[in-house]
């Protein structure tokens, strides 16, 4: 099958790069893991390709993507996003990042990607590249002249930014209260059914609220093309929608577990 062939590939690249990364920097944990995780593979046979063994295949090899990213992810935040060199280090990542979608879709067409990948998986490449870029985005926001000789650039890489932490948002449906679905606890009841299932929800939230901060202050409606204007997000409307629900969450059943809404409710101010 050439999709695995392809995937054969993938692998031994992967492997080549993850050997390179663990000889520059003493033991990391997440690329030892990747490392374990890649021996394995490269003894995988693709003619056992029965969808249960492509499944497994393809989260082992989601997880290698995850943690040889997440490395990489970690120095450039360390270097604070070095701007001779980013811009091609994060297109990489994302496109890293988003593979594991591609091969899904190719290696088991009959499926949904979510079925294939398991929510957790797929919910985690949305979050990391959505985070990804709201770091990368916050590094921007500190650097005024950049941003004036660059706002297109800037706006281009928020609104890819929320994209993405609006789709990990979606990747479990919200629980609908009248499913015939029994709940003891009515607050674990409002959370699901308002689609925070964990505290990587709740920090999506307030990563949404700030990156439709940011798009808001720096779009100026200028020369943009048309057909641009028309696909960009209406950031006012979703980061005011976002927010609320981060602070009724936080302020509500949340109350004293270590949640701030000073942000949030400065942003909603501004946005509202």
């Amino acid at each position: 099958m050439a999709e695995l062939r392809v995937l054969e590939s993938r692998i031994s690249h992967l492997s080549d790069r993850c050997a390179a990364l663990r000889a520059e920097t003493h033991d990391d944990d997440y690329l030892q893991n990747a490392s374990s995780i890649l021996e394995k593979l490269r003894n995988y046979s693709p003619q056992a390709g029965e969808s249960s063994s492509v499944a497994k295949l393809l989260q082992d090899y989601t997880q290698v993507i995850l943690d040889i990213t997440f490395y990489e992810e970690n120095r450039l935040v360390d270097q604070e996003f070095p701007e001779d060199t980013s811009p091609f280090k994060i297109q990489q990542l994302l496109q890293d990042l988003t593979e594991p979608e591609v091969l899904a879709g190719r290696l088991a067409p009959n499926q949904e990607v979510q079925c294939v990948l398991g929510l957790e998986l797929l919910e985690c490449l949305y979050w990391r590249r959505g985070a990804l870029l709201y770091m990368y985005c916050h590094t921007l926001h500190q650097r005024k002249q950049w941003i004036k000789q660059n706002k297109a650039t800037f706006l281009k890489c928020v609104q890819e930014g929320v994209r993405y932490l609006m789709k990990m948002l979606q990747v479990r449906s919200s629980v609908k209260l009248n499913d015939g679905v029994v709940f003891h606890d009515s607050t674990t009841a409002n959370f699901l059914s308002e689609g925070i299932f964990s505290d990587t929800h709740l920090l999506t939230m307030m990563y949404i609220g700030e990156m439709c901060f940011w798009a808001v202050k720096y779009e100026d409606g200028g020369a943009d093309g048309a057909e641009q204007k028309e696909d960009r997000l209406h950031f006012r409307d979703i980061g005011a929608q976002i927010l609320n629900k981060y602070v009724l969450a936080c302020e509500g059943p949340l109350q004293g577990q270590g949640w701030n809404t000073e942000n949030a409710k400065e942003i909603l101010s501004i946005l509202q």
